[in-house]
């Protein structure tokens, strides 16, 4: 489920920054991947770019180019106190809105703070 969501969250965010939503769509699909098929999330952004590109290459679905897209946003997705390429925040900023939104019981982690303010913004939301 996590996955759908950060996919369709990154699709729209994507759209309303005039980037590639299949792109973003595609490294929100990949993101947790090695987490899911490991069980740990110890250094999961990094393994998770190395076993995308893995499979991108494989598949042979991406460019380099796009290859290079999806793995950056993956590899840097889990630091969000940091800013990284234009795709790299797409996807930072919608795992952080599933992570969120998803279970509103739970409170918003302090690393992600910052970008869960932003989500109005992100959505053209007035408050």
């Amino acid at each position: 489920m996590h996955l759908y969501g950060v996919s369709l969250a990154a699709t729209m965010i994507a759209k309303k920054r005039g980037l590639d939503p299949e792109i973003a769509s595609m490294a929100a699909m990949l993101h947790d991947l090695h987490a899911y098929k490991t069980g740990s999330y110890n250094d999961h952004a990094p393994k998770g770019a190395d076993l995308a590109r893995k499979i991108l290459g494989e598949l042979k679905l991406t460019d380099d180019v796009e290859t290079e897209l999806i793995c950056s946003a993956i590899y840097h997705h889990d630091d969000k106190l940091v800013t990284d390429t234009p795709m790299d925040e797409v996807l930072k900023d919608a795992d952080v809105i599933h992570h969120c939104v998803n279970d509103l019981s739970k409170a918003v982690k302090e690393k992600e703070q910052a970008r869960f303010d932003k989500v109005p913004v992100n959505f053209a939301i007035n408050r």
